[in-house]
């Protein structure tokens, strides 16, 4: 089984997709009235400049990003050579620092005295009090609050990579509904999953649910030492990254034939969910999603059990905003990404879930990245 199947390679991102996504940080920063936006090591600066550091240690490196001033990336003097290497480095300027130096007094002079910074949530807390002590009269907010939105739309090569994740992962779920459910630990069959989705190009695991039988009931369920038996419903949810951008899916199976309720139960959800995509249209708000799926469920009976919000945004992270819950009025526009996935959860009996990745195309109708069936499949 290949991992990387032909035709599989994306569009790579070039130096000047790299520049655009600072330059628009940096103009969204200014249109919130932020000074700038400071980024720490993590997928912020993965997205914002193609540069992850090997190892993440307790030297400073920070992207400053402000209106009209040239992106700058402080790093250690001995990460240097691997920041340069970056994709994004053409489009920024490196300031390096060695051992034995103070690196705030380095990145103090790129700050507005006393300008209001949006930080990416996980900045260190002891480079940030480091910053404040440099330039006391800054102040700081937390990146996600001040532009929840900044990697929320998706450009073209973007999107294909997240197809691309999403038919790795349906691909993992059609192989394993092959193997053998009941007599085996959850733990074997999340390994099977895992597995899977890295033999399908996936570079990180970030998460494999299996809950069965009363433990579908728990949407986090982390799979245990279970053995699954004849007659459980199981939740399977899964993804990752691939090609650096991620991949969510959900479906619930059944080891034999299910009873009428559970059949009953996991036909409303099926139905919630198409309820939920149907909504995906030009005008909407990200908590209109998240009533089209609910109102299915709690007419039939069952809202109470349906106890998470409808759906996350994805890209570079398996969750990010936006999120689909009630009070986020914000639109839904084209290239956001997002799942849709309602639940029902019977505590100590069973729970389902069903979960597709889920676009706004530019003719503002919703796109599926997963295709795999929705109906319940039953395994042996």
């Amino acid at each position: 089984m290949s991992s990387t199947p032909a035709g599989d390679a994306p569009t790579p991102f070039t130096a000047d997709d790299y520049r655009a996504r600072m330059d628009r940080a940096a103009a969204s920063a200014a249109d919130a009235g932020l000074a700038g936006v400071l980024v720490a090591p993590g997928p912020d600066l993965v997205y914002l400049t193609g540069y992850q550091p090997t190892a993440i240690t307790e030297r400073l490196t920070v992207l400053v990003l402000a209106p009209g001033q040239d992106p700058v990336l402080v790093v250690p003097t001995l990460e240097a050579p691997d920041a340069e290497k970056a994709v994004g480095a053409p489009a920024l300027t490196l300031r390096d620092w060695t051992d034995g130096t103070d690196p705030y007094a380095v990145t103090a002079p790129l700050l507005d005295v006393t300008g209001r910074f949006g930080v990416s949530d996980n900045a260190w807390a002891m480079h940030l009090l480091g910053l404040q002590r440099a330039v006391p009269s800054t102040s700081y907010v937390s990146l996600t609050d001040a532009l929840p939105m900044l990697r929320a739309v998706k450009d073209a090569h973007e999107l294909s990579r997240i197809a691309a994740a999403g038919a790795a992962a349906d691909r993992a779920y059609e192989e394993i509904l092959k193997v053998r459910f009941a007599g085996r630990r959850e733990t074997e069959v999340a390994a099977d999953l895992a597995r899977l989705l890295r033999e399908f190009g996936h570079s990180q695991v970030d998460f494999t649910v299996v809950g069965s039988g009363p433990n579908g009931a728990n949407p986090h369920h982390e799979a245990g030492e279970r053995v699954i038996e004849r007659g459980d419903m199981i939740v399977l949810d899964f993804g990752g990254l691939k090609h650096g951008y991620g991949s969510d899916t959900t479906r619930t199976v059944h080891v034999g034939e299910p009873t009428d309720e559970e059949r009953r139960v996991h036909d409303l959800v099926r139905e919630a969910q198409q309820a939920g995509f149907e909504a995906v249209r030009a005008g909407i708000a990200c908590q209109d999603v998240d009533r089209a799926a609910r109102a299915v469920i709690t007419d039939a009976g069952y809202g109470e059990y349906f106890i998470h919000r409808t759906g996350h945004g994805i890209g570079v992270t398996t969750h990010e905003p936006p999120y689909m819950i009630e009070g986020e009025e914000r639109p839904v526009v084209p290239g956001m990404c997002f799942s849709i996935e309602p639940g029902v959860y019977l505590p100590g009996r069973f729970g389902v879930r069903i979960e597709d990745i889920v676009t706004m195309t530019e003719d503002g109708t919703g796109r599926r990245f997963n295709a795999t069936p929705h109906e319940m499949a039953i395994v042996g």
